[in-house]
Order: C-alpha cells, then sequence, then structure tokens
C-alpha cells in the first residue's frame, strides 16, 4: 500500500508549478504536471519524500522509467523516458536554484542521447493539392481551407492555430496576432493574401448562416461587426479616442448614417464644452428631435465674471 505523500513534497511541488504556470503556457505545464504526478506516485510507493532523496534514488527511478511497459506489454519510447527524467531535473533544479533544497541530487543524471529523426517537408506541388482538396462549398471545407493556408502561411503550431480568437486576425492588414505562444512571447506574423482571403470565406459563410436562421434582412458581413460596435460604442458615450483604435490596433470606420450621426453630435458636445462654439435652444430646436443634442449642453454659457465678454 503506497504511503500518503508527505506536506512538505506537496508544497514544494505547488510552488514548482507556480512558478511554471508564470512562465510556460498552458500546455505546457499540463505536460510537466502529468510527468511530476508519475514520480510523485513512484515517491509514495517506496514511502520517499523529496527533501530527502539521495541520487541513488533518482538513479532507481531512472532504471523504472525505462523498464516501465505498457498495458500491451510494450515498453515505452525512450523519448517518453527521457521527457520523464527531465521534468525531474527540471523540478530538483528549480528547488536547489531557489535554496529549497542545500544539494541537488538530480544534477549527476544523464539524459539519454535520443535519435535524430528526419522532418517530413512537402514539395509545393503537394502543398497545392493539399489546400485545394477542402470541399468550399460546404461551411466544414471552407473552415478547413482557412485553416491550411493559415498554417501554410505563418508556420504557427498547432497549440497556437487553436487559441486563435476571431480578434487576433486582421485580414485587411493582413496580419495574425498570436498571444502567449511558444515561451509565452506575443508576436504579430504576416497573411498571404490567399489565408486572409480563405478566413475571410469562411467568416462571410458562417455570419451568412446565421443571419438567415436570426431573420434579419439586412446585408450584414463579418466587417458590419466594425460598424455596430463604433456606433453602439458612441451611443454609449465612449471615449472617442478608445473606440478609434480597435482590439488589433487599427482604426474603426464610421461608414454608417447612424455611426456618422453619433460622431457628429460627440464632436459638437465637445466644441461646446469646450467654449469652443456657442449654441442656443433656438438653433438646437431647428434640429430633428434625434439628431438634437442633448439641452443641457445646448445652453450652457460661459459663466460671467472676470474676463467675460
Amino acid at each position: 500500500m503506497s504511503a500518503p505523500l508527505s506536506a512538505k513534497t506537496g508544497r514544494l511541488v505547488r510552488l514548482w508549478e507556480d512558478d511554471l504556470a508564470v512562465r510556460s503556457s498552458p500546455r505546457t505545464v499540463e505536460g510537466y504536471r502529468t510527468d511530476v504526478r508519475v514520480f510523485l506516485a513512484w515517491l509514495a510507493g517506496r514511502g520517499l519524500d523529496i527533501a530527502e532523496l539521495r541520487t541513488s534514488d533518482l538513479e532507481a527511478y531512472q532504471g523504472d522509467l525505462f523498464a516501465r511497459q505498457k498495458a500491451d506489454g510494450k515498453l515505452y519510447a525512450t523519448s517518453v523516458a527521457a521527457n520523464r527524467l527531465g521534468t525531474v531535473k527540471a523540478l530538483f533544479r528549480f528547488l536547489h536554484r531557489h535554496s529549497y533544497l542545500l544539494q541537488d541530487p538530480a544534477a549527476a543524471l544523464v539524459l539519454p542521447r535520443l535519435p535524430s529523426r528526419l522532418r517530413v517537408v512537402l514539395t509545393r506541388a503537394e502543398v497545392g493539392r493539399l489546400l485545394a482538396a477542402p470541399d468550399t462549398r460546404t461551411p466544414q471545407g471552407l473552415r478547413d481551407r482557412a485553416i491550411l493556408e493559415t498554417l501554410y502561411a505563418t508556420g504557427i503550431r498547432a497549440s497556437e492555430l487553436a487559441s486563435l480568437l476571431v480578434e487576433h486576425v486582421d485580414t485587411e492588414e493582413r496580419v495574425l496576432f498570436v498571444s502567449r505562444g511558444k515561451g509565452m512571447r506575443d508576436r504579430r506574423l504576416p497573411l498571404t493574401r490567399a489565408a486572409a482571403a480563405a478566413i475571410e470565406d469562411y467568416l462571410a459563410r458562417i455570419v451568412r448562416e446565421l443571419t438567415e436562421r436570426a431573420g434579419i434582412a439586412k446585408p450584414v458581413t463579418a466587417h458590419t461587426f466594425r460598424h455596430t460596435v463604433a456606433t453602439h460604442l458612441l451611443q454609449r458615450h465612449a471615449d472617442i479616442r478608445h473606440i478609434q483604435v480597435g482590439p488589433a490596433g487599427k482604426t474603426l470606420s464610421f461608414a454608417t448614417r447612424d455611426s456618422r450621426l453619433s460622431l457628429v453630435r460627440v464632436f459638437f458636445a465637445f466644441l461646446v464644452k469646450r467654449r469652443m462654439i456657442f449654441t442656443s435652444p433656438a438653433e438646437g430646436a431647428s434640429l430633428r428631435r434625434e439628431d438634437r443634442l442633448p439641452r443641457r449642453v445646448l445652453t450652457e454659457r460661459t459663466p460671467k465674471g472676470k474676463g467675460a465678454r
């Protein structure tokens, strides 16, 4: 029967995991956690504690790793055992470097030399056939084409692709924003025309189908949302400087009649408030009701007193 792990062992492992969470992506952290759980189970089975381990104990764990078998009786790949041993070395290196342990018992462990594998590279003709394979008459085909074109245009990892949000893609400027990628780094990558067009085609198909399902008769496209966001923010009296710069750092346009009217109202309210122009209630009454400035702005006057003319 396995002995329970000590509170000290659990605390040391949590300190290491907290440090990992700051420096690494969630996917990387989960991989390390999976490896360390195997190690902790091995410790519990032998009643060992992290703070009391010696190099000989870790050498015994190394031997068990490379001798471990799967459910079908086959040995695990050498790379699996090497990764798990590398995780243990990283754990003890952290604990020693931050003075949680006086010595690093894993420092003497030697990781096995893994055979190098040749990278698979497609020819340009093969890439062309692969990009043309999805059936673009269906939403799924449009999605698959957008995925393949994005992978080929940017070379991003599959995990980075899966983490992309709509606001990370600017098809007008043909730029892709990768948030917290490898090494927790953000970066901007150029999109090809084909990739940008494939993404727009997919979004257009999805928006069109959902618009019809919602019973909206207006010609709605993915770009319609940019104008809609600007107009609704103006109607809620948002700061114009915040509205003009969208999530991708690009200026939002005010192309609709409603958004232009809203922008005009905000602009004139600004001028009146800064005493740069003066408006009377009579002039305000001549405006149509929906275009009229608030009464408190129309009637605002320069205060009487010193300096007033």
